[in-house]
């Protein structure tokens, strides 16, 4: 019969336990300085080496050239206290699970007074000391507090806070820790070469995932992979197969229908897990790690180089596209939810619904109002373009959605451009509205890349999308500035850098920094980032002067305001020459304009009803209704 792995390559000495390194050193330096004390406490999860180094420090503590961190390993103590050795008489191991009584503490205590038969020193190995009963505890109190000088306990638990704090208290206390999956790679790498064995690079990370970061774990479940292999050595498939892990494919499809929320192709993999056995908690846990994988590559470049996740160079590149394409929003969110339905698939007799639920709540972002859900979407609109204002709007759905998507990817939106209404006193106004259409809704799967003129036009549609959420948060924020910018038109964006077109008497004015920093902070609270803002006149067309004529009706059947009841102006200064010959009525009326809201801001200060006046005339002066103020 075989010995198992773990048994056959048990650390014989400090310099080969692995992983533990803040603890044998400290050993070695005091078996080196001769400070030994008469009781340790050593701690940590199972299979990390804890009764191993307990050993290990009894056969350094009777080594005939010891005490000694580095044992001989062939005097008679040595020898019996190898991995496969047959044991010491002066070395007692005890598995407090199955004697951990107080009639058990006191025989122990009435044998401990008898001095070593050979060896230096007699020593008890207590194992899983967690288990050892108060009264047990209790029994071994006063001999485990003033031991004969022949005498050492050594305690090995998993839960170190259940030893009786009197005992825990008299021991030297040293914690293990879980041994990091590079160093457990590495190990494992260096058994197969000692066996001859072929394992593919892409079986270590499932074997280590399994271990769970215990060597003798690790080790168990290589011994089994190596048991079963064939002639062409340990495969990925037949690792997959003997673990019951998902396979990698499975994953990587999943994450690709969530990437471009194809949800067709989602359930379509939940399907396939199903009919090949999988099982359903175990692949939500293994999407769960996935998840886990992307967020670190997103926010790591070059983790896998780092040693942060452990893939292969193709599966990593494919593992780079996928975090990319999904977003870091997107992710933290899946792993959420994720977590959440593993903690509800504890007993739950349906596994497969949800699994099915589990990824319904990933693909509708829009019907959760958490905070996660909200960002989100934000980032979908920003990555994406899932702009569906079309639809309310009644935009008629294009025949062919593939040309459509590409002229929305390379082209800002259309605008169409209205006669302003005519005003009482003179000709049609000489600037048109530009008003914006949304473009068409893009088709679910977006194209596989863009051109870097066509990435640079989509941040601009995203940001004309969102504007008029920018204009009613700056109506919240202040009228009088919302009054005045209501005109404002998106020119061009570059990066974050925004380009603002307004009419000519009013963009001087927008320019000042105290308005621009009020929309910039507006910007930034509804759309994020650090943007820059810049503002240029709108070109101005050449019409003719027309005689004063009605205004026509507001909507809701009132009159516009009258000219004759504006509030009286102080008189102007003559104007220079050079700027009466100017022929273009616009600029007089806008330059009235700058006037007016001058007047404005004076109306302002004095008090009253400031914001409503500031509308009323400034939208009267641009040729446009009245609107009503909240």
């Amino acid at each position: 019969m075989a010995l198992a792995l773990y048994r056959k390559y048990r650390s014989a000495t400090f310099s080969e336990v692995i992983g533990q390194e803040h603890v044998t050193a400290p050993l070695m330096q005091a078996l080196s300085a001769g400070r030994i004390n008469h009781a340790y406490l050593f701690s940590g999860p199972r299979g990390c080496g804890k009764t191993s180094s307990a050993r290990i420090l009894a056969r350094s503590l009777n080594c005939e050239q010891g005490p000694t961190p580095t044992p001989c390993g062939v005097c008679g103590s040595c020898k019996d206290l190898a991995p496969n050795g047959p044991g010491s008489i002066d070395v007692i191991e005890i598995d407090a699970a199955s004697h951990g009584g107080v009639d058990d503490a006191r025989d122990l205590r009435e044998r401990a007074y008898y001095a070593p038969v050979r060896d230096r020193y007699k020593v008890y190995i207590i194992d899983e000391a967690h288990m050892v009963t108060t009264q047990g505890f209790n029994a071994l109190l006063k001999l485990v507090e003033e031991p004969p000088d022949f005498l050492i306990f050594i305690f090995a638990t998993t839960e170190p806070e259940k030893v009786l704090q009197t005992i825990r208290s008299r021991t030297h206390h040293y914690p293990f820790r879980l041994i990091p999956p590079s160093v457990l790679r590495a190990h494992l790498e260096w058994i197969c070469q000692a066996e001859d064995a072929t394992v593919e690079p892409a079986v270590f990370p499932l074997v280590v995932r399994a271990g769970a970061g215990s060597a003798r774990d690790s080790l168990s479940v290589l011994d089994q992979l190596l048991a079963g292999a064939g002639s062409e050595g340990v495969t990925y498939a037949r690792a997959v197969g003997l673990l019951g892990v998902t396979d990698s494919a499975l994953l990587d499809d999943m994450t690709d229908a969530l990437a471009v929320g194809d949800a067709a192709a989602v359930y379509g993999t939940i399907d396939s897990v199903v009919e090949a056995g999988h099982d359903p908690r175990r692949f939500a846990a293994d999407l769960l790690d996935r998840l886990r994988d992307l967020i670190v590559l997103d926010a790591v470049p070059d983790a896998v180089s780092k040693g942060l996740i452990d893939y292969a160079g193709d599966q990593a590149d494919r593992l780079a596209d996928q975090s990319r394409r999904i977003g870091i929003a997107s992710l933290v969110r899946f792993a959420d939810i994720a977590h959440t339905t593993l903690t509800d698939m504890r007993g739950t007799t349906s596994p497969r619904l949800m699994l099915e639920l589990l990824c319904a709540r990933m693909l509708l972002p829009d019907a959760a109002s958490d905070s996660a859900a909200l960002l989100q979407r934000l980032e979908r609109l920003e990555r994406r373009q899932a702009m569906d204002a079309d639809a309310a709007a009644g935009t008629p759905a294009p025949a062919d959605p593939v040309e459509p998507l590409a002229r929305d990817r390379t082209a800002g939106p259309s605008e169409v451009s209205e006669p302003a209404p005519e005003s009482a006193d003179s000709s049609p106004p000489d600037e048109v509205v530009q008003e914006q259409v949304a473009p068409p809704a893009p088709s679910p799967v977006a194209p596989a890349g863009l051109p870097a003129a066509s990435q640079a036009s989509s941040e601009s549609t995203d940001l004309r999308h969102l504007w008029p959420q920018v204009m009613l948060a700056l109506r919240d924020r202040s009228k009088v500035k919302w009054a005045m910018m209501n005109e404002v038109q998106i020119a061009s964006v570059e990066g974050e850098v925004v380009s603002l077109q307004a009419p000519a008497g009013l963009a001087r004015r927008i320019a000042d920094d105290s308005n621009l920093a009020v929309l910039r902070d507006v910007l930034q609270s509804v759309v994020f980032g650090n943007w820059q803002l810049t503002v240029t006149s709108a070109p101005s067309t050449n019409a003719s002067p027309a005689a004063p004529a009605d205004r026509p009706p507001a909507a809701d059947g009132e009159p516009m305001p009258e000219r004759a009841s504006r509030p009286a102006r102080p008189a102007r200064s003559a104007r220079p020459a050079a700027s009466e010959s100017v022929p273009s009525p616009p600029a007089a009326a806008n330059d009235g304009v700058d006037e007016e809201s001058d007047e404005f801001h004076r109306t302002d200060r004095s008090g009253g009803d400031a914001e409503a006046a500031a509308i009323a005339l400034l939208q009267s002066s641009l040729g446009a209704r009245p609107m009503e103020t909240s």
